[in-house]
């Protein structure tokens, strides 16, 4: 199950990144695997609401729980729910960038973070998590207290994943890819074009392969 903000719900006419991971799941993991969540949609920048279906290519499984403008904050009331509806054993997370531009310091957004693994684990008691961090963006480049907060949010993020990790229901803290650069990966500083898809997919996908031996090696086009 994808969980996220406008970087993976995506707008109309994307693919996301949630295609391109399928894809490379499709090419490189053995089991039978699908994508799911309680929503499909798009975000429709013109009616202001998550209404389109016009993906770039609609043919894969389009469940996720994604919203334009969510974050931990939201998300946590809304996992559990959505972990026991659809039956999800794994969590593709990645959140932050709304919390702490809008809700949340560094300290509180983590506090959402806990309190998501809790809720998900409540669910379900042996999901397995990968936690993104929060990637480049341009208003960590024009603000620098912003850019502070996301920093420390990063740091709590990679403790909490330290410190929730168990055996039982496993979690991975993915890395930030490698040499993202907002100015060739995005449209507009902040949401993926189609080589920021790529990455935030090979993002997941390479923590998968490295932590759980899942898939294989993600080849970026």
């Amino acid at each position: 199950m994808p969980v996220g903000d406008s970087m993976t719900i995506g707008s109309a006419g994307d693919h996301t990144w949630r295609y391109r991971l399928w894809q490379h799941l499709c090419a490189t993991y053995g089991g039978p695997f699908t994508l799911v969540g309680p929503r499909e949609t798009l975000y429709d920048k013109v009616a202001d609401a998550p209404t389109s279906y016009a993906y770039a290519d609609p043919g894969f499984p389009r469940g996720h729980l994604a919203g334009w403008g969510e974050g931990w904050l939201h998300m946590a009331p809304e996992i559990a729910g959505a972990v026991r509806a659809h039956r999800a054993d794994v969590l593709l997370v990645s959140l932050g960038l709304i919390d702490l531009g809008f809700y949340t310091n560094a300290r509180q957004t983590a506090d959402n973070v806990h309190r998501f693994v809790d809720a998900a684990r409540a669910a379900n008691p042996r999901i397995h998590m990968v936690l993104l961090p929060v990637i480049p963006n341009v208003r960590a480049r024009t603000e620098a207290a912003f850019a502070s907060e996301v920093t420390d949010f990063n740091t709590l993020l990679a403790k909490a994943a330290a410190d929730l990790d168990d055996p039982a229901s496993p979690l991975l803290l993915a890395s930030v890819p490698e040499s993202y650069d907002i100015d060739l990966d995005t449209y507009d500083g902040t949401h993926p074009n189609t080589s920021g898809e790529h990455r935030l997919a090979e993002a997941f996908a390479e923590a998968m392969h490295q932590g759980w031996d899942l898939g294989g090696p993600y080849v970026r086009p």
